[in-house]
């Protein structure tokens, strides 16, 4: 299907009914290639979600979009569309609920006695930049909020979009309030055309750590997910490449597959690179005691055994070699803006 890396909804584990298209639904071979975008406005009433795992150095983060027109086919994410409902597999990257209110949730929480400054997570369950943002501009009024108020973030993106908010970005840097991480898979283009279709080119991405890394603001790469028998091999260029545009930090995930993105993950390998999917099968078990995924704290992001820890000193190694360990933790909270300070404010303006 044009630009889509599902190739058919699994079942949702909630539902005891499950729908299969039948080919003569499909129609044409035209029709069958494309898969519309739908959007749904999403009605949360509030917009920061708690992170408990210790594998993680947040506790907040904030998704503007619930489900992600990226597209990518390994995607960690995707079962938590099944609480909405919808499937894992094509729902996941082409019905989107979008929380149009988010911006006015997060003023609203930014502003409670009980919130204490700390840097919040950019995103956790889905891009902030991807496609849909370029028109509605949610993280954009998001990111205007926390500049607002001071708060701290980390960024973490696949597109680069991010560069038309880099004038909110400079100003954040001003009260050290903000981190961005650009996620590089592949440098291979191709390979990111069939497994994260709608994301931007391996070169954009590249092309917005340097301008980004010129305009002052805190730069590194992800390099995420780690492909055992794909992309591992291309974890030294990746970084060096990084360098060379100017990030300063580095970090790295195991790729794991849990839940529906299993059968689609594997469903993927034998449509869009058959030759070699035996070949990362046997990797990725090899990283997980024989599965294909890990649920544990401590080595659901890193894996277990002798190609995890060969992937790991890798990272380790070229990190060190490309100067990529600055850490991304010192982001400061003593700028921050509580309601009484923002009254006062307005109140000296108004005067």
């Amino acid at each position: 299907m044009k630009g889509r890396s599902s190739g058919f909804n699994t079942p949702n584990r909630f539902e005891q009914l499950h729908f299969e298209p039948l080919d003569i639904d499909w129609g044409s071979d035209d029709e069958a290639q494309h898969v519309s975008t739908i959007f749904y406005h999403d009605t949360s009433r509030s917009i920061l979600a708690k992170n408990t795992s210790p594998d993680l150095p947040f506790t907040y983060s904030i998704n503007p979009y619930r489900g992600c027109e990226h597209g990518c086919i390994y995607c960690y994410a995707r079962p938590s569309h099944e609480y909405l409902g919808f499937s894992a597999g094509l729902d996941f990257e082409t019905k989107i609920m979008v929380k149009l209110d988010a911006p006015q949730l997060l003023e609203a929480a930014l502003r409670k006695k009980s919130w204490q400054p700390q840097m919040v997570a950019f995103s956790g369950n889905t891009d902030c930049y991807q496609p849909a943002e370029r028109r509605l501009e949610i993280t954009r009024k998001c990111l205007e909020v926390f500049l607002k108020f001071r708060n701290p973030i980390g960024l973490i993106t696949k597109n680069a979009l991010v560069l038309r908010d880099m004038d909110i970005l400079q100003e954040m840097v001003k009260f050290n309030l903000v981190h961005v991480m650009v996620s590089i898979t592949s440098l291979d283009a191709e390979l990111i055309r069939k497994m994260e279709p709608r994301t931007s080119t391996p070169e954009k991405r590249l092309e917005a750590i340097e301008k980004l890394a010129r305009a002052g603001i805190p730069v590194g790469v992800n390099a995420a997910p780690i492909i055992p028998g794909l992309t591992d091999e291309e974890l030294p260029a990746i970084l060096k490449a990084a360098e060379q545009r100017g990030a300063t930090s580095a970090g790295y995930i195991l790729v794991r597959l849990p839940g529906a993105v299993e059968p689609l993950f594997l469903d993927w390998l034998q449509r869009a690179i058959p030759s070699r999917a035996a070949k990362v099968i046997n990797r990725i078990k090899d990283t997980r005691d024989g599965d294909l995924s890990d649920a544990r704290y401590g080595s659901r992001l890193t894996g277990e055994g002798h190609i995890a820890k060969t992937i790991n000193d890798l990272f380790t190694l070229h990190a060190r070699k490309y100067h990529l360990t600055k850490r991304w933790s010192g982001l400061s909270t003593d700028n921050f803006i509580s309601e009484y300070q923002s009254q006062m404010k307005l109140f000296e303006e108004n005067r």
